[in-house]
């Protein structure tokens, strides 16, 4: 007893010294990088998802391999993972508390449904056809041609909501016209991606109709319970906090227990944990000092220290290389060109038909189509289910990185050189429209 006591002792304190120089290494680079990236004018977090990247096959495997394997050893992964799934869980939690819509101007809650509804549909039928056209070339054994090709739709259908809104306030486009239409309508935009996901994730995982349809409805009933009773628990919780003006230790603990606990029951459903976190996420109270303690508690750990280990652990999957092969080359060409013209077609639509100028439609193309970090989570639960192969997860996470890479510059680009500000929202005739009432498809005016 007292040597396997000793042996256990060793192997725990062999695992300490053998992931804690990873961590540190992701931790190191993804700062460095992220700055970089800062400096170059792009969001951090797109430095940070690339050097995830680099710190792969694609680079640190091909200049030395050695170091990749010692770091990243095949005892490693399993902890970065288990790391990883934790952090977008919170992750997904903080994005769910943040989906602020019933705060938005009367007039622009419509008009971002319907530009949500507008990117998300042809985006998902564009990534449906290009997934059924390379299906033999991308797709893993197993999966019928139809849950593919709706996986690829629903992964470019993606618009990252936190990093968008953390976009928009760096250049002070929070408070204009395009800038709160932009975020509603990304706001939509996740609420409904996950949602898809978990309903492909249900009918993947079920197999047969019967086992599938079981998966959907635990799912369905699990969410209406999260979304009533839970909601109306955590807002007696909120209400305590608010009349306290602090969030105890005690409080904390629960909300993180509810958050994991709803994690481990949708993993158990057969949906993965983050969509856990995203729904208790969205039945928490709106009040002010309660979310402020959860930003300042939490935001930081998860993005400083969880979300690049996410990173680093998506970049040990990802192999960038074969450009130019054709069957490398030619669906990656597709899929980017699926995911820009998904879209725009629908945004310029919308803007068009609710009474925006074509500049202000390209730019709202342009903002919807920074895909980021949620890409990566949507791709990353897919490919650790089975739906997608190892060469569909690299091109998809290049998608990501050149779709939000462009994001802000076509923006720009798209209104005339300059951003608009809040105050001369009207003046520069940058954002110069607002939601017409007598419009078609109805919905107030919005105000300026």
């Amino acid at each position: 007893m007292q040597n396997l006591q000793l042996a256990t002792a060793d192997a725990n304190g062999q695992l300490v010294l053998d992931v804690l120089p990873a961590v540190l290494v992701i931790l190191v680079f993804s700062a460095l990088v992220g700055k970089l990236f800062v400096i170059m004018g792009q969001p951090r977090v797109l430095g940070e998802m690339i050097a995830g990247i680099l710190l792969g096959p694609t680079l640190l495997g091909r200049v030395a391999p050695d170091v990749m394997e010692s770091l990243f050893s095949v005892e490693v992964k399993p902890v970065l993972y288990v790391l990883s799934t934790i952090g977008l869980t919170l992750f997904m939690f903080l994005v769910g508390v943040g989906l602020d819509h019933h705060k938005a101007p009367k007039g622009y809650q419509g008009t971002a449904v319907y530009l949500a509804v507008s990117s998300i549909l042809p985006a998902i039928a564009a990534g449906f056809g290009v997934g059924l056209v390379f299906y033999d070339n991308l797709s893993p054994e197993g999966v019928s041609p139809t849950m593919f090709a709706l996986f690829v739709g629903g992964a470019l259908s993606v618009t990252a909501f936190p990093m968008l809104a953390r976009m928009l306030f760096d250049n002070g486009l929070e408070r204009t016209s395009l800038g709160v239409l932009a975020l509603l309508a990304a706001a939509v935009d996740d609420a409904v991606a996950w949602c898809l996901l978990a309903f492909l994730l249900a009918f993947h995982n079920g197999g047969a109709l019967d086992k599938s349809m079981r998966t959907v409805l635990l799912t369905a009933a699990f969410a209406l319970f999260v979304l009533t009773v839970g909601r109306s628990l955590l807002g007696k919780l909120g209400e305590q906090v608010e009349r306290s003006g602090m969030l105890t230790s005690g409080q904390f603990c629960i909300l993180l227990v509810a958050v994991l606990g709803a994690g481990l029951a949708t993993e158990q459903i057969g949906v993965h944990a983050v969509f856990g976190g995203f729904l208790v996420g969205l039945a928490m109270p709106r009040g002010a000092v309660i979310r402020r303690a959860l930003r300042e508690r939490l935001l930081d750990t998860v993005q400083i220290l969880l979300v690049p280990i996410f990173f680093a652990f998506s970049g040990l999957n990802t192999q960038i290389d074969g450009f130019t092969d054709p069957a490398t080359l030619l669906p990656l060409v597709a899929l980017i060109l699926a995911a820009f013209v998904g879209k725009y077609a629908g945004c310029i639509a919308v803007m068009k038909a609710r009474g925006f100028s074509w500049r202000e439609g390209s730019a709202m193309g342009s903002l919807m189509n920074a895909r980021g970090l949620m890409i990566l989570v949507f791709i990353n639960v897919g490919f650790a289910q089975g739906v997608i192969s190892q060469k569909a997860f690299s091109l998809l996470v290049l998608v990501g990185l050149v779709t939000t890479a462009s994001a802000l510059p076509l923006c720009k680009l798209s209104l005339g050189g300059r951003f608009p500000s809040a105050d001369n929202d009207d003046q520069n005739g940058a954002v110069s429209a607002s939601v017409d009432s007598r419009s078609s498809m109805g919905g107030a005016r919005a105000p300026k």
